[in-house]
């Protein structure tokens, strides 16, 4: 049986640039991300406490669907160029794994 598995990722944002990032995202990220397989849950910005994350949220049938995507993605030269700018506007990136607990509402 596969487990979905849920990969959340933040990207803590260099003081100032969270604008920079914004409209480099829009401009290249994502249309570079919707050429392939959507797997996006959402994106979001911290408003309160966190000023200066980008947080986004994916959805995958299991490891192997993972894998397979960021594979791809990764193998995507506009995708690239666009990491290469994104880069240095972040202090830090960090991914968790997650799965759905049994009760309530999953995307």
């Amino acid at each position: 049986m596969n487990v979905a598995i849920y990969e959340l990722r933040t990207y803590s944002v260099v003081v100032g640039k969270m604008g920079e990032v914004v409209s480099l995202y829009a401009n290249e990220g994502w249309p570079a991300l919707a050429r392939h397989p959507q797997k996006l849950v959402g994106y979001f910005t911290g408003d309160v406490g966190a000023l200066n994350e980008l947080i986004h949220v994916w959805k995958f049938d299991d490891d192997a669907d993972r894998r397979a995507f960021w594979a791809g993605v990764l193998a995507d030269p506009d995708f690239l160029a666009f990491v290469g700018k994104l880069r240095p506007l972040l202090r830090e990136q960090s991914n968790k794994l997650m799965t759905a607990a049994p009760w309530g509402p999953h995307p």
